[in-house]
C-alpha cells in the first residue's frame, strides 16, 4: 500500500534491575498517503515512542512499520521529524537550517534555492532569512522547524508536541500554518499532541491511546481539520459538533487518568 502500515506493533523496554516496561501492544494501522493524523492519551500511553518507532529511532520489540510497502528498519528522508523545541543549530541562519537537508545530500545550491525561498515565504520568514535562530520567538523557531522538514520533501510529516510551548495566540496561528501546509503540500502528517482542542482541529483522524501498555482505545473520523484550511480557527471550534466532541474525550482521558492514580495508588 502508499503510506505507512502497522502491523501488530509491540514495545517492551528492559529495566537495569529486572523487569520490564511494556510501552506499547498490539498496534496496528494503516495511515494513507495524504491523511492528517492527530494522536492523543495519557501521560505514559506510549504516544512518543510510537512516532520514535515511526521514525526509525527505534525498533519495535515485536511487529513492523512499512512505508510505501518496505520495511522501516532506521530514520530516512522520506519520514521527517519536527520536535517540540525545534532541534535547530541556534548559530546558523533561517535560511542556513532550511538548506541543511538538501546541503548534507550533496545537493547543489541551483537545484534547493527556489525550494527554500518559497518555504521561507511559505512560514512568512523570508524577511528574517539571514537572522540567527537565537533572534528569533517560540513560534518563528517552530516555523523555521516545520520549512527545514519540508526542504527535505519528505512522504510523511512526525510531529511531536510541536505546539506546546507556545503561547496561546502563536499556538493559535500555528495550527493554522500546519492545516494550510498539509493541504498545499498533499503530505501525511502525524501529531502527537495533550491538548484536546488540538487534536480537534489537527485530525481528519483522531486516535486516542489506552494507558500502559499503549494500545488503540478509540479511533475518530472529524470534519474540522478540512473545515479549518483557510479558515478562522475560533469559527470551526463553533461547530455543532465540536463541543460534544471535546467533552467525550476529555472525560475519556480523565477517566483514563483517574485509572492510573488509583494503580499506583494501590501499589504505594
Amino acid at each position: 500500500m502508499t503510506g505507512l502500515s502497522i502491523d501488530s506493533l509491540s514495545m517492551r523496554f528492559d529495566l537495569p534491575g529486572g523487569g520490564h516496561v511494556q510501552a506499547l501492544q498490539d498496534v496496528s494501522l494503516d495511515i494513507r498517503q495524504g491523511e492528517i493524523m492527530s494522536v492523543l492519551g495519557p501521560s505514559g500511553c506510549g504516544k512518543t515512542t510510537l512516532l520514535n518507532i515511526l521514525a526509525g529511532f527505534l525498533a519495535p520489540t515485536e511487529g513492523e512499520v512499512r512505508m510505501n510497502g518496505h520495511v522501516v528498519t532506521g530514520p530516512a528522508a522520506e519520514r521527517g521529524m519536527v520536535f517540540q523545541q525545534g532541534a535547530l543549530f541556534e548559530w546558523m541562519s533561517v535560511r542556513d537550517n532550511v538548506s541543511f537537508g538538501p546541503r548534507m545530500a550533496g545537493r547543489k545550491p541551483r537545484d534547493y534555492n527556489g525550494t527554500v525561498d518559497h518555504l521561507l515565504d511559505v512560514v512568512g520568514l523570508q524577511d528574517f532569512k539571514d537572522k540567527a535562530i537565537y533572534e528569533l520567538s517560540g513560534g518563528m523557531q517552530q516555523r523555521v522547524a516545520l520549512a527545514r522538514c519540508l526542504a527535505n520533501d519528505p512522504d510523511v510529516i512526525l510531529m511531536d508536541e510541536p505546539l506546546g510551548a507556545l503561547d496561546a495566540l502563536t499556538r493559535e496561528k500555528m495550527q493554522g500554518l500546519v492545516l494550510k501546509l498539509w493541504k498545499e503540500t498533499g503530505k501525511t502528517i502525524i501529531l502527537i499532541t495533550h491538548s484536546v482542542e488540538e487534536a480537534l482541529l489537527l485530525g481528519e483522524r483522531l486516535l486516542v491511546m489506552a494507558p500502559r501498555p499503549g494500545r488503540i482505545h478509540k479511533e475518530y473520523t472529524l470534519p474540522f481539520a478540512d473545515m479549518g484550511v483557510g479558515a478562522d480557527l475560533r469559527e470551526v471550534k463553533k461547530h455543532p459538533d465540536y463541543a460534544p466532541t471535546r467533552e467525550e474525550i476529555l472525560s475519556m482521558i480523565w477517566n483514563m487518568e483517574e485509572e492510573i492514580m488509583g494503580r499506583q495508588e494501590a501499589t504505594s
